[in-house]
């Protein structure tokens, strides 16, 4: 079976749609925004929902979600000082993991970045996995579309 071509992903698409200004700093001396910077853009948008979606401070908790694993698509430049639209959702809610489907939209509504994103969650002293903490859980619920 293949894959969906990531060109087609389109906002609506997405339950959680985050706005995230680029930073001047952001664009690199080919003029657009580095490609690293997808990967904050992702890992912004993933904790800055899970805090106001859980209603705690991720960080307090204990149990740490640890991004494991990390992939992004690119299909078109963004520039500064667009601000980005972020979507998130859910491809596959485990035990202890959690796998996003993410995007990012400058002006349009084709995706100049897709990719993934994946937390395990530890236990936050003997980095073990444990399961995803109820507080989380409860807020990635939001994201089943």
């Amino acid at each position: 079976m293949s894959e969906p071509d990531p060109a087609l992903v389109r906002r609506a698409d997405f339950p959680v749609l985050r706005s995230l200004p680029t930073r001047w700093s952001d664009d690199d001396t080919y003029g657009h925004v580095n490609n690293v910077v997808h990967y904050s853009l992702f890992d912004t948008a993933v904790n800055g929902w899970l805090i106001e979606a859980s209603g705690c401070d991720i960080r307090a908790l204990p149990a740490i979600g640890l991004v494991v694993q990390t992939s992004c698509r690119y299909l078109a430049e963004l520039r500064f000082p667009e601000v980005v639209t972020a979507g998130i959702g859910l491809e596959r809610l485990g035990t202890s993991s959690v796998i996003y489907r993410l995007a990012l939209f400058g002006a349009g509504d084709a995706p100049a970045a897709v990719g993934r994103f994946v937390h395990v969650y530890v236990d936050r002293a003997g980095r073990r996995p444990v399961p995803v903490p109820l507080q989380i859980r409860a807020a990635l619920d939001r994201l089943r579309a």
